[in-house]
């Protein structure tokens, strides 16, 4: 059985990729300085293709002599992310602003902050 920590890693950074998921229901490429400027359907495919070599990337490292570079690069993203939402929260094309899409949001970032307490005090 993975250690606690890999677990809540991995819970969290499937909160992020549920987060995607819901990015794309939102039309999240309207917050984005180029994409905003596209048709929606040409900036989803954009926005949506985008995910797949970040994603690659981030399997990667993750399953590489790297994973602890990749869990401190994806905890402070994942703060800072959070962080980011909170910032646009009155953004008018902001459309995050549900129960459901912040569950999702701001819960990873306290996660993320957590996972890297744990992880600099060796816990």
């Amino acid at each position: 059985m993975p250690d606690l920590l890999l677990l809540l890693f991995l819970f969290n950074l499937s909160l992020f990729l549920l987060h995607e998921m819901d990015a794309i229901r939102r039309s999240e490429w309207k917050l984005f300085m180029v994409l905003k400027q596209m048709d929606d359907a040409k900036a989803y495919k954009v926005f949506t293709l985008i995910h797949l070599p970040l994603y690659t990337i981030i399997l990667a490292f993750l399953f590489s002599q790297y994973q602890m570079i990749m869990f401190w690069f994806l905890d402070i993203f994942f703060i800072i992310h959070a962080i980011l939402h909170l910032f646009f929260e009155k953004h008018s094309s902001n459309e995050f602003k549900n129960t459901f899409s912040r569950f999702i949001i701001y819960p990873m970032g306290i996660i993320a902050a957590i996972h890297l307490f744990l992880l600099i005090t060796d816990i």
